[in-house]
């Protein structure tokens, strides 16, 4: 190797390392925790939605009907399949860490420079690390030449950070960007901070969403019932008939009807077909159920860098130390502020790839003729010193020599041989434009004559041109993303590494209310928990945020009973995604830690995507309620028909029979699971409150409006059949005109439900072709199987003639449409 070593640095000797890794180990990540693919698929089995599933699924079995039961079983292998897969991504985030750390690292045994496997370092190693390297532990540095790392990735800020033997801390995951450094290890693999990142990521355990616990609770409900009635039945038709199988049979019909297992393939179905959608809009959803949880968000807290800012230096103005004046972007053409702009671009690098070197000679090229071309650069400084400048010398075929000169204000004001009262004058400046978010670069040039140069440049003799003063803009449309969020109700918070100042510009741009109450990290480092939820709810910018504040902050707003959507894309935002609500990571600049953290992903780094998914998860939510009391209403007069005539005694004691009960949950299951998802957002639903976490999945006002729906369709049922026996019909008449009279009814109650608020025709103006097509398909297989003399014989059921077809359809238009008028009467209020 090149690098030569300072002959007082020995590093350890191999006995020394051996008694290092003997005390402390290796310099990796271990994940005691990591779950085997059989305790994770045991996990999901024992899960009560599956549980109910499986039970329903053996039913089917028991009752011969082969092919719902393989339905069913097929549901559950999609469902636990899919939950397999989502519990797979929590250990890849920990994973993701590892792959921060190179192969190999460079350190110094026994006085000699060797390589090694990351993974052997060890505390009290000697490691060298030079520019475009990863520091691979935490350590101090012993001795380093113009040494700069990036520590973008833990603490959020962009600029680099110069360090030394005064400032000696380096940590693991940092980017070293200028330079060359010896350090000692002090800390290694879960030990150092990017470790206790990934501790932190792994003590935090997925959450199911709001909704997801409340169904389970209320399908839980609907079991146990559905255990209760089978037994009951079974009980009271056995003391009845004498008939075990048959009494058996009549109890499997009921709990057949009871048992909602519509409600966890909706939830599902809903969850998957919604995340199918925002795929194609450029979201990628990793957890389905996190969807849902959208459209309940009652705060956003974002990263400022690539989030709301485009992360590109713009040219916003210059100043011009001769006249001592700004020039704004309408004045670069103007000849006196030439020179600065020339002197600008010469400092960058001649093919640049930096944002800010970029504009620089993008702006020479619209201000000034373009001789780029005509001279090569001979030699050049790179960027070093404490603060950082750096210098390029060029020339032409003339030998006529450019050398310019570009760096922190203060480095090049330190170079320029200023007199203190200008220098006072200077600093105004560079504090009037740095609290107004602007990023500075101070410029200069040197009339240096000779090709011998020395060996540091600030040893150069420079004469200051001004200063080139950059600035990230807010993204296009971000404040209309915002006004969006404000109008549905949401809170905005801003938590990034960077100073409270550039953030409160950029914030005050971007159109985010009540910038100016801000706080840093360290002072929330010192407050208690009390003070922290208090302080949470009222701040709106966290500036100088390290990764335990940034999750200390989500966890607060959490235990406040707030809903937490966080945005990020740093490593040191990978705990705050993970524990909030919804984690959204940047899929074009994040990282691969926040991306896998994160639970959604913006592809192209569009805040206003998160608007959308808002949408979509308000609309799923409002369309999940729909199907969820749909399916109450339609299961009660099911239940209800297969149960009185039993308990009450009447003629046809069991009127529906196993098969008719499938077929029924045949019709509704693509109803509520397929047709109602596809419903369109209701109109103002954006400009609503998000619902309160503790508010009730169905409250009681809509609960009991679908059993007073369910009672409706129930008595238009009894009426049907006393109505049909009592004009001398034999059984199969009967069962063939309560039978018409539910389909019938379940079709216009599909319609009705559309809208709880809106009128049924109102709500055809919502075109949903899936809609038209269950129902087309639902009459199509009635008909068939009442006018299909095998299938009729099968589902023991006649032919209807018109008369009989008119008043099952007036009964079903009586029993459902009295809720239309109901409508009428809440939209008058």
């Amino acid at each position: 190797m090149s690098i030569k070593i300072p002959s007082h640095l020995k590093g350890l000797s191999t006995t020394e390392v051996k008694e290092s890794q003997q005390k402390y180990g290796y310099n990796a990540i271990k994940d005691e925790h990591k779950s085997t693919w059989y305790s994770m698929l045991f996990d999901i089995l024992k899960e009560p939605m599956t549980i109910i599933l499986i039970v329903v699924s053996v039913i089917y079995l028991l009752v011969g009907d082969l092919g719902e039961a393989a339905f069913m079983f097929v549901a559950i292998l999609a469902l636990t399949g899919i939950s397999f897969y989502q519990d797979s991504r929590n250990q890849k985030a920990l994973e993701e860490l590892e792959k921060l750390n190179e192969p190999l690292s460079s350190v110094v045994r026994n006085g000699e420079l060797i390589e090694i496997p990351t993974h052997e370092i060890t505390v009290g190693d000697l490691c060298v690390t030079e520019e475009g390297k990863m520091i691979n532990a935490d350590g101090k540095i012993v001795h380093s030449n113009d040494f700069s790392v990036n520590e973008s990735a833990l603490t959020g800020e962009s600029m680099s950070v110069f360090k030394d033997t005064e400032h000696p801390e380096i940590y693991s995951g940092t980017l070293t960007v200028s330079g060359l450094a010896f350090f000692e290890v002090t800390s290694i693999g879960a030990e150092t901070k990017l470790g206790k990142i990934g501790t932190s990521l792994l003590s935090i355990k997925d959450e199911k969403s709001p909704l997801q616990i409340q169904i389970e609770k209320f399908v839980k409900g609907m079991a146990i019932i559905g255990i209760i009635v089978f037994l009951l039945v079974c009980v009271v038709n056995y003391i009845q008939t004498k008939d075990l199988i048959n009494s058996l049979l009549s109890g499997l019909t009921l709990a057949m009807s009871i048992l909602p297992e519509e409600i966890p393939v909706a939830f599902t179905t809903f969850m998957a077909l919604g995340s199918w959608k925002l795929l194609r809009q450029g979201i990628i959803v990793k957890k389905s159920s996190v969807v849902e949880t959208l459209g309940s968000t009652t705060v956003i807290c974002s990263d400022k860098t690539g989030t709301i800012t485009e992360n590109s230096m713009q040219l916003k103005a210059v100043y011009d130390f001769k006249t001592n004046a700004i020039y704004e972007e309408d004045k670069f053409q103007n000849k006196v502020i030439a020179e600065l702009i020339e002197y600008a671009m010469w400092s960058s690098e001649p093919v640049p790839f930096d944002p800010m070197e970029k504009t620089l000679h993008r702006v020479y090229e619209a201000t000034q003729k373009d001789v780029r071309a005509n001279y090569q650069m001979f030699h050049e400084y790179p960027l070093s010193g404490k603060p950082p400048m750096m210098t390029h010398c060029f020339r032409n075929a003339e030998d006529h020599h450019i050398i310019a000169a570009k760096g922190a204000p203060e480095a090049i004001l330190q170079v320029a041989h200023l007199s203190e009262e200008q220098i006072t004058q200077l600093r105004k400046v560079i504090r009037d434009l740095g609290t107004q978010g602007y990023r500075l670069l101070g410029v200069a040039k040197s009339t240096f004559g000779s090709t011998d140069f020395p060996k540091q440049q600030q040893e150069l003799p420079f004469e200051l041109l001004g200063f080139v003063v950059f600035y990230d803009p807010p993204k296009k449309g971000i404040n209309e993303v915002f006004q969006k969020i404000y109008d549905a109700g949401i809170k905005v918070k801003v938590i990034t590494g960077d100073n409270a100042e550039t953030t409160m510009s950029i914030a005050n741009q971007a159109g985010i209310i009540h910038a100016e109450d801000h706080i840093t990290g360290a002072e929330i480092a010192h407050l208690s928990k009390e003070e922290l939820a208090k302080t949470a709810d009222e701040k709106v910018l966290f500036a100088r945020m390290f990764p335990e504040a940034k999750l200390a902050v989500v966890n607060a707003l959490k235990d406040n009973g707030e809903i937490v959507a966080m945005l990020g894309d740093g490593v040191n935002d990978g705990p705050a995604l993970k524990a909030a609500h919804i984690g959204v990571a940047m899929g074009e600049k994040g990282t691969e830690i926040a991306k896998q953290a994160a639970q959604l992903i913006l592809t192209n780094d569009d805040f206003g995507k998160l608007v959308i998914g808002i949408e979509a998860g308000r609309r799923i939510y409002t369309n999940l309620k729909k199907a969820v009391q749909y399916i109450i209403s339609i299961h009660i007069p099911i239940i209800l028909i297969v149960s009185l005539p039993l308990f009450l005694g009447w003629a046809f004691p069991q009127i529906f029979t196993p098969v008719h009960v499938i077929f029924l949950e045949l019709v509704m299951g693509p109803t509520c699971s397929i047709v109602y998802e596809n419903e369109p957002l209701e109109k103002n639903s954006m400009n609503e409150k998000p619902r309160p976490m503790t508010e009730t999945f169905l409250n009681w006002k809509e609960l009991s409006t679908s059993i007073i729906q369910g009672l409706a369709i129930t008595l238009g049922l009894l009426f049907i059949y006393q109505f049909t026996y009592q004009s001398g019909g034999d059984e199969d008449k009967t069962r063939a005109m309560v039978f018409t009279t539910l389909i019938f009814s379940n079709i216009w109650l599909s319609l009705t439900n559309r809208s709880f608020y809106d009128s049924l025709w109102s709500s055809f103006k919502n075109k949903n072709y899936l809609m038209l097509a269950v129902i087309i398909l639902t009459l199509c297989i009635l008909f068939s199987i009442l006018y299909i003399q095998p299938i009729s014989k099968f589902f023991k059921v006649t032919s209807l003639n018109v008369n009989e077809l008119s008043l099952a359809m007036i009964v079903a238009v009586v029993s459902v449409l009295w809720f239309e008028i109901y409508k009428w009467i809440k939209r008058k209020k």
